[in-house]
């Protein structure tokens, strides 16, 4: 599969021109240091593990990741599809997961998707593409095609962090809705993708105390 991660260079160009584009992000520009893209293993594996890890700790996402990988073997949807849901609870997944892991496979198996091929879809067809299999939901989608695909103009709207760091940008008493924080990140394009990695780095570091957050008056 064919990706291209953006490098520091444009990274640097795309935060001048978001800047440039939306002054409201000048505060999260000036205090949130160079940061790199989150580039993570696409395909199945990357789809899997996105679902593997949702609302867990990062330890315990690592350590079932882990026993997911020995019981399979083989990183492939048929590896998966030889196993039932009971021996893949068995491995930490939760009842849900492993059904939507068997999903995935399915989707993938049965030529619904092709991970493996998805450069060739627009943002939004693979985003279409992505939801129409059984657990995978729309921030799922978009945050894969930017982390496991290196897509640079996608923007999960429906990111709580993300919405937080609107709220402190605009100023506003309270967070954006999801169908606000994408009506918001239009004027973002073609650049959406880094507006979130610069507003999740913003809010990491101040919720770290690394970076103080100036208040609007």
């Amino acid at each position: 599969m064919s990706k291209t991660i953006p490098d520091a260079k444009a990274l640097a160009a795309a935060r001048a021109a978001l800047v440039r584009a939306d002054p409201a992000l000048a505060q999260a520009h000036e205090r949130t240091p160079v940061f790199e893209w989150r580039a993570r293993p696409g395909g199945f594996q990357g789809l899997l593990r996105m679902i593997v890890e949702q609302q867990v700790s990062t330890a315990s996402a690592a350590a079932i990741w882990r026993r997911v990988e020995a019981g399979l073997g083989e990183m492939t949807p048929q590896a998966l599809l030889a196993h039932e849901v009971e021996t893949l609870r068995g491995w930490g997944l939760s009842g849900q997961k492993a059904k939507y892991g068997r999903e995935i496979a399915l989707a993938q198996v049965e030529g619904r998707i092709d991970l493996e091929r998805m450069q060739a879809l627009s943002d939004d067809q693979a985003v279409a593409a992505l939801t129409a299999i059984k657990g995978v939901g729309r921030w799922t989608a978009e945050t894969y095609l930017m982390f496991c695909e290196g897509r640079t103009d996608v923007f999960p709207g429906g990111d709580v962090a993300l919405q937080e760091a609107l709220r402190w940008a605009d100023g506003t008493p309270a967070r954006p809705t999801e169908k606000q924080a994408y009506a918001r990140a239009e004027a973002w394009r073609p650049h959406r993708g880094v507006a979130a990695h610069l507003l999740w780095g913003w809010y990491g570091g101040v919720k770290r105390g690394e970076i103080m957050l100036e208040e609007a008056a």
